[in-house]
């Protein structure tokens, strides 16, 4: 069945579509188009007040496009604070706990950031305190509202592996909620190698065995998700039986004298 929609509605996805075929593409393929049309049926984004981006193929929403969603939603409240136990101040690794509140009534939707030299363009070098925060406000609106698709400001080098991971589906549950868990096993992987001080490079070697690929693209989901519970388990239990196994493999920076 087609969702109607109302006269300011289709004003809108008529605005945005004019725009991004002047202004981001004029050869968009019909996909893009298709969720340009959903995005603004659903959540009232704007291609012009710079709600949504268009990068590497995808629709990102903007820090400023989720912050205009929760006024016109009359959101109640939002509450940030450090997260001073997954913080490291030295050097320069910043984490934070941000709480949006729907209603006057609601128990809050909570959403973690995290950043450090790592993991950010070398344009915010520096400023990462503010996009652990940024993230994490970002992260806790896009729960609050169902939103599945990753704002820009959280997009950053991942210090874990040098390649992408498996590919996810958008899919979404009975209440709008996205059910792909790209995004959160890439965050709970970078985050188990910073809580125990884990080698980068050789969690990615151990990966790769574990999975039983040549690569991690080649990886299915299922298997890196896996492959993540394995690795917070042996943290949990025996930290130094998981460093003796990461350990085991050579360093990729190692240079083999024959």
């Amino acid at each position: 069945m087609k969702l109607r929609c109302s006269k300011s509605q289709q004003s809108l996805i008529a605005e945005n579509l004019r725009f991004a075929k002047r202004f981001v593409s004029q050869n968009l393929p019909p996909v893009l188009l298709e969720q340009l049309r959903g995005l603004t049926r659903n959540f009232s984004l704007s291609l012009k007040c710079g709600d949504l981006l268009l990068l590497s193929g995808g629709w990102y929403v903007t820090h400023s496009g989720l912050i205009r969603l929760a006024k016109r939603c009359r959101c109640s409240g939002m509450q940030v604070q450090p997260a001073r136990q997954l913080s490291d101040q030295a050097n320069s690794r910043y984490a934070f706990r941000a709480t949006v509140y729907k209603s006057v009534r609601c128990r809050g939707f909570v959403g973690y950031g995290d950043a450090d030299p790592s993991n950010v363009s070398s344009l915010v070098r520096g400023a990462e305190m503010r996009v652990a925060e940024t993230r994490a406000v970002n992260r806790a609106l896009r729960k609050a509202y169902g939103i599945g698709i990753c704002s820009v400001e959280e997009i950053g080098t991942s210090p874990i592996l040098g390649e992408k991971l498996p590919p996810q589906n958008a899919n979404r549950d009975g209440n709008g909620n996205g059910n792909g868990s790209g995004p959160k096993v890439r965050d709970r992987l970078c985050q188990l190698i910073r809580q125990h001080k884990l080698d980068p490079e050789l969690v990615k070697a151990y990966a790769v065995d574990f999975c039983g690929t040549k690569t991690l693209r080649e990886a299915s989901r299922e298997q890196v998700e896996n492959f993540v519970q394995q690795l917070a388990d042996w943290a949990v239990k025996d930290r130094n039986a998981l460093l003796c196994q990461l350990n085991s493999y050579p360093h990729p920076k190692q240079e083999v004298v024959a």
